[in-house]
């Protein structure tokens, strides 16, 4: 079964119904079907409730991580030590954010593919660090 793991980007194109939503649409589909499986690091997860925070306040953003938590979405509550040194690694090498690195690095080790649409993550992938679902 493919692993896809989700980036913050992924879920906000999804809940404020950018372009790029339709494919995670699809994704969540495929998922309550039981024909492929999504998670998303706890790292990409606060990304996305600081973000709605921003937006409209701490009530809504609990709201929405809630309703993510509802989705068939495996929750990455930890960063283990596998995770941390290609994190690392991925820091010292790539020009990319911590939170990126994580994302990166948990789709390098748990073997999944990389749903994003984040621009930074290009050059790690064009190395062949990690696979991506480009949004």
């Amino acid at each position: 079964m493919t692993h896809y793991l989700l980036d913050a980007c992924a879920m906000v194109a999804f809940y404020n119904d950018e372009p790029e939503a339709e494919k995670v649409h699809d994704l969540l589909k495929q998922a309550r079907a039981g024909s492929v499986r999504l998670s998303i690091s706890i790292m990409q997860l606060l990304e996305v409730y600081y973000d709605r925070i921003r937006v409209s306040g701490e009530e809504a953003a609990k709201i929405r991580i809630d309703a993510i938590r509802a989705e068939p979405i495996s929750i990455i509550e930890t960063v283990s030590f596998p995770i941390m040194y290609e994190a690392g690694r991925f820091k010292t090498a790539y020009s990319m954010s911590l939170a990126d690195c994580i994302a990166a690095a948990t789709a390098k080790c748990l073997d999944a593919t990389l749903i994003t649409k984040d621009s930074e993550l290009k050059p790690a992938e064009k190395a062949g660090e990690f696979s991506v679902l480009w949004l």
